[in-house]
């Protein structure tokens, strides 16, 4: 991002300013037990509403549907590939990987996907970063891990990736593969960025957020969702399934794509409706 301005504007002043959030820090805890995904934006937003930086970047999939006031996302480049992949040893693809193989995610949604469709493995939750996740593999300490494709690229990794995961078979986190420029609101800086603004992208991270906001909850429950826009319309796929993997409702609505955050809203209402929101409160009353 830095680089892109720097190369629209020759001779700006760009400054990287790296804030660790506790999101980083508190690696060996569960996400669902400390606060979830927000917690790697706090921080950074709190900065962001002091003055100390002008501009926050984000992985949109950490950025809770309700933001602080006198925040926005302004800004969002065009989305990475938003698949999962598996990186295992030996470059094996799930349908290949003998019955009992030991597959680490920190996520639920990828966890009751597996559950649900291949039972035939076992889930173990994990943390940490890129690398330390892909250094359990190496290590023998896991068959394999399922981690986001767009991480894997933009770190350049992309050869170590064993096989991408399909839409249809892993549904996505919502907004994931998509970055995020959050500034304080009515910034005029703003309009001195408008050269990295996808409106694909933001469309389709529109009709996510509008799902993620109907829920009610945050970034870490077992659901996914993932819109994708074709000649002007917007398809979105979601689901919400137990933490078992043994119930999973999935729908899809398809409109123009102006009308994204609508129908996101409408998709949720449908599969809430329809049996997840019991799923929901039964995850929720287990957390109380």
């Amino acid at each position: 991002m830095a680089e892109q301005i720097r190369h629209h504007y020759p001779g700006i002043s760009v400054e990287l300013v790296v804030i660790k959030t506790q999101g980083d820090i508190m690696r060996d805890v569960s996400l669902a037990k400390i606060g979830g995904k927000g917690l790697f934006v706090k921080e950074i937003e709190e900065n962001l509403l002091r003055g100390d930086v002008d501009l926050a970047v984000h992985s949109m999939k950490d950025v809770p549907a309700e933001l602080p006031d006198g925040l926005e996302i302004s800004l969002t480049p065009k989305r990475e590939d938003p698949r999962d992949v598996l990186i295992s040893r030996a470059g094996m693809r799930f349908e290949d990987m003998p019955r009992g193989s030991r597959i680490g995610t920190g996520s639920l949604r990828r966890g009751i996907q597996i559950r649900n469709r291949m039972d035939w493995l076992e889930v173990v939750p994990i943390r940490g970063n890129l690398d330390t996740r892909i250094r359990k593999v190496s290590d023998n300490l896991l068959d394999g891990v399922i981690v986001a494709a767009a991480g894997m690229k933009r770190m350049g990794w992309e050869h170590r990736i064993s096989h991408f995961l399909q839409a249809e078979v892993m549904l996505p986190a919502a907004c994931q593969g998509i970055l995020g420029i959050e500034t304080r609101k009515q910034d005029p800086l703003v309009a001195d960025l408008r050269f990295l603004q996808d409106e694909q992208t933001h469309l389709e991270m529109a009709g996510e957020r509008a799902f993620l906001k109907r829920l009610g909850g945050g970034c870490q429950m077992p659901v996914a969702v993932y819109g994708r826009i074709t000649g002007g319309v917007i398809r979105i796929d979601a689901l919400i399934g137990t933490l078992d993997g043994g119930t999973m409702i999935r729908q899809e609505i398809s409109g123009p794509s102006e009308e994204a955050d609508q129908l996101g809203d409408t998709l949720a209402a449908n599969i809430l409706s329809q049996g997840g929101k019991n799923i929901l409160d039964d995850i929720y009353a287990t957390e109380q």
